[in-house]
């Protein structure tokens, strides 16, 4: 089943502290975003990638594609206030695919076969999201003191890709839209909605790039590959 994925890249990244879009920052030598851009790029299934930039950032990004060779980028669109509203830039930009990604910029690690088991998952139920189980300990923390610890045998921490059914995900963001509705990612708008979204095996190698420890992270993760 192909795949459009719409990447937001248009966040700044302030728990970075680098002074520009991590996106830019490199990774064993290569931008953080070209090494998210080449596992869609190179995975079979995935039909284009739609990339939602910052209009200040346009040339660097414009460069760093032809410069890298990336031919799966189909259109560059604009981000908005909110990461959500540029997701949902993103998602207007694609074309019929019934089938459409949301994932990370900063997220470089994630395998073909995760995004695979997450399709499938998709065309059962029409959203799903990669996660893990927590390992630690979670408390809920008021005024500095130890409310309550949490079952953690029910939590999971959400990656992306988060993938949808086209026409269902543009109708949650529709419907947050009009509701003045702000979620921490797009499940979130999906749940809100009634629809069931499927919880699918992540990897605790997918992390996240967000702070200057998770650089070095990522370096010695790509040198051990």
């Amino acid at each position: 089943m192909n795949y459009q994925v719409v990447i937001p890249a248009a966040g700044q990244g302030k728990r970075m502290n680098a002074g520009k879009n991590k996106q830019f920052l490199e990774v064993d030598g290569i931008p953080l975003i070209i090494h998210t851009l080449r596992v869609f790029e190179s995975h079979s299934l995935c039909a284009g990638i739609i990339l939602v930039i910052n209009e200040m950032e346009k040339n660097e990004f414009e460069e760093l594609i032809h410069k890298y060779k990336i031919t799966k980028v189909k259109q560059v669109v604009y981000g908005g206030a909110e990461r959500q509203n540029s997701v949902y830039n993103g998602l207007k930009a694609c074309n019929k695919e019934n089938y459409v990604l949301v994932h990370d910029g900063a997220r470089p690690f994630v395998s073909h076969t995760c995004i695979e088991e997450l399709i499938h998952a998709t065309g059962r139920t029409g959203a799903a999201t990669l996660g893990v189980p927590i390992k630690d300990t979670i408390k809920v923390v008021k005024d500095g003191v130890v409310s309550q610890t949490l079952d953690r045998s029910n939590l999971w921490g959400i990656q992306t890709p988060q993938a949808f059914k086209l026409d269902l995900i543009l109708n949650a963001h529709n419907q947050a839209k009009e509701e003045d509705f702000l979620g921490t990612d797009d499940a979130s708008l999906m749940e809100r909605t009634g629809q069931q979204v499927s919880i699918v095996m992540g990897d605790y190698m997918n992390i996240k790039i967000t702070t200057p420890e998770d650089l070095i992270i990522a370096e010695s993760m790509i040198k051990r590959r």
